[in-house]
């Protein structure tokens, strides 16, 4: 390597860290030191600039990001290599519209040029098994159901890790779960299919900045050995200042991160009829054994 490439590369790689040690400091609210250092990667950049895109442009979604999306999406683990998932995607506007009558008319829904719909889908296994002539009584227990929501939230982040790096916003719905059942009629879905999440997809609107949302301190969800479970770790009032100073300036409402868990878990009614989603699940033909 000439000298030249050999200070180019120096320097590409001090670029490189520089944008993850702000990147850090944008997703912590404050300073951080790494313990170490390694070399600064577009994959870690794009994971760490992470935000919730809600305002789009009316711009389609090319068709070559999608295949790509779902291809990365596939790439994810998947257990035993059973692949339990699924993914709808919706452009038709009515269709859309109805869909977000569920998730309670939400701006990005209606904004987004694609919407997807990501699937817990043991119908496929079930089917597999007929066809062989052999009985599919695994597909009946806990075990299973967990397997497939697993599956379709892994191959969801991978999708969602891939049209970020191609320039595209996103945002999870999970709203679509205050009724499964009405957006599983509405997509036609065959038993023991549920719809998990949604995921709006477009190109950001480039007029409305939305900052990398803090989260809790490393301290409080990397644990070495055994949980941790003290004192010192119920305290979240240093996180609850840095996310009052994110919401000053994101113009957002003031309110401590602890109050707003706890009015979010405080009754089932908080839950926006998904206290009911047990029942709903069985209705779409899952077991739960």
């Amino acid at each position: 390597m000439s000298k030249a490439a050999g200070e180019a590369t120096t320097t590409s790689e001090k670029i490189g860290t520089d944008l993850i040690s702000k990147l850090l400091q944008q997703r912590y609210g404050a300073q951080q030191n790494l313990s170490g250092s390694l070399p600064a990667t577009d994959i870690i950049e794009t994971l760490l600039a992470h935000r919730s895109v809600r305002f789009y442009l009316p711009q389609s979604v090319p068709v070559t990001a999608l295949e790509l999306a779902v291809s990365a999406a596939q790439s994810a683990p998947s257990s035993s290599n059973l692949q339990a998932w699924s993914v709808v995607a919706v452009g038709d506007k009515d269709r859309k519209a109805r869909i977000n009558a569920v998730a309670g008319n939400q701006k990005q829904i209606d904004q987004a040029p694609l919407f997807l719909v990501w699937l817990a889908d043991l119908s496929r296994l079930r089917r597999v098994a007929t066809n062989q002539g052999s009985t599919s009584d695994g597909l009946d227990y806990l075990e299973s159901f967990l397997l497939a929501v697993i599956d379709a939230a892994l191959a969801a982040q991978n999708a969602v890790i891939a049209f970020e790096s191609l320039g595209l916003g996103t945002c999870y719905i999970g709203a679509l779960r205050n009724n499964p059942i009405a957006v599983a009629k509405e997509l036609a879905l065959p038993k023991e299919v549920l719809p998990v999440f949604g995921l709006t997809v477009g190109y950001p609107d480039p007029a409305i900045r939305t900052d990398i949302k803090p989260r809790l301190p490393k301290t409080k969800v990397l644990h070495s050995e055994q949980y941790e479970n003290d004192s010192k770790s119920a305290d979240f009032s240093d996180y609850n200042e840095v996310l009052r100073a994110f919401q000053k300036i994101q113009l957002l409402p003031a309110i401590d991160w602890t109050e707003q868990i706890s009015r979010r878990i405080e009754t089932k009614d908080a839950l926006k009829n998904r206290h009911e989603l047990s029942a709903a699940i069985k209705t779409l033909g899952f077991k739960l054994k």
